[in-house]
């Protein structure tokens, strides 16, 4: 009998161990396949974005005709109720033109005009340079020779005149830029009325109203980003005359353009005047005056003035918006770090659109979706 009972015990506890590894196994296969998605997702973005890195000469225009159409789109169905649609179309156009040629034009003449101003005031930066050179090693820093080799005048200007001519050279892809915006333009209803079609439901409608709050939301960005910048301009330009700085208007007009890219269009923005104000004054003292008052400017501007005009709507990550900028700026250069805040907010309300990726929407953003929800006592 006892025997017999051992037997049953035993059976027992094999059955017993065996269910529980068939379960676990169980879970780990359903993990495994979970996880099948999430590594095919992964990929499809590793290909992604290496198709954008590789195509950037097709999507870089193509990124900021969407975005200029999301900011012009109002315009252009305001005077459609107007004026025929063609019309409306060349009116929007034009303003659009002479809006980027404006800006454009602005940073390109500001550093032109520095450009002929090192060429006249070569001799006194060389000056400078042997004498920080001769003073650093008498301190015992001893400058690198690569580093002492290449900078000269020559480098400096040439420098300054090539960030020009690259400037100019985006008007390359201009005309393709307008073409995607002329067609955009023009198909536009024709595509809001394919979104609300029966067929397309849910989805379309959530498409379409996700571009309505995009384009509200970038409408606002650029609404306080341009305010925002022409009062940095204005600024730099009263503070540059002010403490004396060659090339003031330079200075303000360098300022309003690349207050435009976030962060390091107002660094850029404060580094060259303060090198060029060790050039002219030879004095580090006056150099460091010149470097904290644009940093105050652009501080006060940044950190207190476009966040009150911009409000709860566009709160954003800090984080996030620091990294858009340096990934679009590795990915399409100069133009990435342009269009990356505005590729984020996109992506943001694109998220938060949707059930499965609404958690997203609310890590990048500084403020919580779910205004629904009662905060626990």
């Amino acid at each position: 009998m006892a025997l017999n009972h051992w037997v049953k015990v035993f059976a027992q506890r094999l059955r017993r161990d065996r269910d529980y590894w068939v379960r676990g196994a169980g879970k780990q296969d359903m993990a495994v396949l979970d996880a099948k998605p999430m590594i095919g997702y992964l990929a499809t973005g590793i290909l992604v974005l290496g198709l954008l890195r590789v195509g950037h000469a097709i999507f870089v225009p193509l990124a900021f005709s969407l975005f200029i159409i999301a900011l012009v789109a109002p315009l252009q169905i305001r005077l459609q109720r107007w004026i025929p649609k063609l019309l409306a179309l060349l009116v929007t156009l034009s303003a659009t033109i002479f809006l980027i040629v404006a800006v454009g034009s602005s940073v390109t003449w500001g550093l032109s005009k520095l450009g002929q101003w090192l060429l006249v005031n070569a001799r006194r930066f060389q000056d400078v340079y042997v004498h920080w050179t001769d003073w650093l090693e008498e301190h015992g820093i001893a400058i690198a020779g690569p580093l002492a080799d290449r900078f000269d005048v020559t480098w400096l200007v040439g420098l300054t005149q090539g960030l020009a001519g690259r400037l100019n050279s985006f008007a390359g892809s201009a005309l393709l830029v307008f073409v995607f915006v002329m067609l955009g333009l023009l198909e536009m209803e024709d595509f809001g009325k394919r979104l609300g079609s029966p067929a397309l439901q849910p989805q379309g409608m959530n498409m379409l109203n996700a571009n309505r709050e995009i384009s509200r939301k970038l409408r606002r960005f650029m609404l306080v980003r341009t305010f925002a910048s022409i009062s940095t301009g204005l600024i730099v330009w009263a503070f540059a005359s002010f403490a004396g700085l060659e090339l003031a208007a330079a200075w303000g007009a360098i300022a309003f353009a690349l207050n435009y890219i976030p962060f390091l269009g107002p660094f850029v923005a404060t580094v060259l005047p303060t090198l060029f104000a060790i050039g002219q004054f030879d004095s580090w003292q006056m150099a460091l005056a010149v470097f904290a008052g644009l940093n105050l400017i652009q501080f006060l501007i940044g950190s207190y003035l476009e966040p009150l005009l911009t409000g709860a709507s566009l709160a954003i990550s800090p984080f996030a918006v620091i990294f858009s900028v340096f990934f679009w700026s590795f990915m399409w250069g100069v133009p990435g770090a342009f269009i990356g805040v505005p590729i984020l907010i996109a992506f943001i309300i694109y998220c938060e659109k949707s059930s499965v990726a609404k958690w997203i929407a609310v890590l990048l953003s500084a403020t919580s979706f779910d205004h629904s929800d009662k905060a626990p006592t």
